[in-house]
């Protein structure tokens, strides 16, 4: 028998948004965007899940606009949803309309993907790609003016308030992160400076977006490139991190771990979603294998099967770890999850095949 799970279905509020519940829509990539473009199936997509009681969507990875953020070299490059050009607007205005209709909340994630992209990759292959140790001044104005543009149009067409990707290697995170941060000027160096381009892209969106409209940031200590990474080895690194980001303007921290029960750092159960609560004084929202027992990377390749840790989740919630709960893979193979934990039914087994799918 489950646990009193009510304490999930408090309603919470930030600035402007207020959503009825603490389940959140995690950002997944999905490419089902022809030249950036979402359509109506798209829409459909998001507003299965607002109809389905969860609280905020945030969509996948959007591109802002720059001809370098985003692109890859595995399939579906030009499929990747961007936040600029009138097609894309007007398909991501439908996208709101329709989830909104359904009575759900939905902030898109803008994503610069860096160093990560490959060059020569679609949709723009003659772009170099941005990474930290090679930006001029300019390179760096140009992306922050990027961001800017694609948050205010967001804002126009009426989403809800925006997030960041500041994790898992990409452009933001390779500032932050020493592994791919080896400058000497005042965008490099110690965590302060490795930190400045993030605090500096918070400070001019908050200034663009206003006050009241929440800004999201995600943050990890993984990276693509590397699991095991640390983008803080100390909490005290980390304080440096968060503090700084929660001074600039981010309202809500998107913290991406692979399970979100581990502990963040030695003699502490801890998880980095709680430290970073703790420490930024700000709202924190946890995502890592909620209701599965494998990580994402072993689920591809390793028996997956669904399971009901909503316990641990609810554990963690009632301590203080964490202001919100958000799901991905649950999300993407049952749009029933959070309705079915409100009832009380069975959810869906793990199917792979759900990620090439938009259902």
């Amino acid at each position: 028998m489950r646990e009193d799970l009510s304490p999930l279905f408090a309603s919470f509020t930030c600035g402007s948004l207020k959503i009825p519940n603490r389940f959140v829509m995690s950002p997944m990539t999905r490419k089902f965007s022809p030249d950036g473009v979402p359509g109506d199936d798209v829409a459909a997509y998001y507003k299965r899940r607002a109809l389905a009681k969860v609280g905020l969507i945030i969509t996948e990875g959007v591109g802002v606009d720059h001809p370098s953020a985003v692109g890859h070299g595995s399939m579906g490059e030009e499929n990747i949803p961007v936040m600029h050009g009138e097609a894309a607007l007007a398909g991501w205005r439908a996208v709101v309309e329709e989830v909104h209709a359904a009575g759900g909340k939905i902030i898109p994630q803008l994503w610069h993907m860096g160093g990560i992209r490959q060059e020569g990759t679609p949709p723009h292959p003659s772009a170099k790609s941005m990474r930290p140790n090679d930006m001029s001044e300019a390179d760096i104005a140009d992306i922050i003016e990027a961001f800017i543009r694609s948050a205010v149009n967001a804002k126009t067409i009426g989403f809800d308030g925006i997030a960041l990707h500041g994790g898992h290697g990409y452009l933001i995170d390779s500032f932050l992160w020493s592994g791919t941060n080896q400058r000497d000027d005042m965008w490099g160096g110690d965590i302060e400076r490795r930190s400045r381009f993030a605090v500096e892209l918070v400070k001019a969106l908050r200034a663009a977006v206003g006050p009241g409209f929440p800004i999201l940031f995600r943050i990890s200590q993984w990276k693509l490139q590397d699991y095991e990474a640390k983008l803080a080895e100390t909490e005290a690194d980390l304080a440096l991190i968060v503090g700084a980001l929660a001074a600039a303007g981010v309202d809500i921290f998107d913290v991406s771990t692979r399970v979100f029960s581990l502990p963040a750092f030695a003699g502490s159960d801890l998880g980095l979603a709680g430290w970073i609560r703790k420490l930024s004084g700000k709202p924190t929202m946890t995502v890592g294998s909620i209701g599965f027992d494998k990580e994402l990377a072993a689920s591809f390749a390793q028996p997956t099967s669904a399971i009901d840790n909503l316990g641990e989740v609810l554990r963690r919630f009632n301590a203080g770890e964490y202001d919100l709960v958000a799901l991905g893979r649950a999300l993407l193979m049952d749009s029933a999850w959070v309705l079915k934990v409100q009832i009380g039914r069975d959810f869906e087994p793990f199917d792979v095949t759900a990620y090439g799918r938009l259902d």
